[in-house]
């Protein structure tokens, strides 16, 4: 008999441990970790100046935990402006979202011109040109030229929902620059 109760006392405990680690799992969870480590945020990112070097490639890649666009200068440039929210065609002012797939739209405006210093256009997008196949990917869903006028290019950028994003500045390759939108998969873990 004292067998019996001190079996189904070490019972209870060891439930109450078990039901205790499970619950401090739980608010883990609740609070949540970040996503990859991501702590980007997704408010708008501004920086740098206007540039004459003209926009030279838009490309995209996948990663494990975000996909990105790379837009490609012949030239030094840093400046841009992105945010969630309506994009509008340079020049025009046409809202580019009806022609954007995606559930969020991501507003790019790069502080550098599409065109050279003959006003030949340096890529082959039309205004409302789809730039890239994103069959596959995670996160981007299209990725729209709306532009270049005064010195600005605008692209739409539509994304699965509002998610995390950050922008970088990079050097190279040679004497390029690059300006970079990586868009987290998602929030938290």
């Amino acid at each position: 008999m004292r067998i019996r109760s001190a079996l189904t006392a070490l019972a209870v405990v060891l439930a109450g441990l078990v039901a205790g680690a499970g619950s401090s799992t739980a608010a883990a969870s609740t609070t949540g970790s970040a996503y990859c480590g991501i702590t980007w945020g997704s408010a708008e990112k501004t920086a740098g100046s206007l540039s004459d070097a003209p926009l030279a490639d838009v490309r995209t890649g996948q990663h494990d935990c975000y996909d990105r666009v790379v837009f490609e200068f012949a030239g030094p440039v840093d400046g841009y402006a992105i945010g969630y929210g309506e994009t509008w065609t340079e020049g025009e002012g046409l809202a580019l979202s009806p022609y954007t797939a995606g559930g969020a739209l991501l507003r790019v405006s790069l502080r550098a011109p599409a065109y050279d210093a003959a006003h030949q256009g340096t890529v082959p997008y039309a205004v409302g040109e789809h730039v890239a196949n994103l069959l596959r990917y995670s996160t981007l869903r299209d990725v729209v030229f709306g532009g270049s006028f005064e010195g600005y290019s605008t692209f739409a950028v539509g994304v699965r929902a509002r998610l995390p994003f950050r922008v970088l500045v990079l050097a190279g390759p040679g004497t390029h620059s690059r300006v970079v939108l990586d868009v987290a998969h998602q929030w938290q873990e």
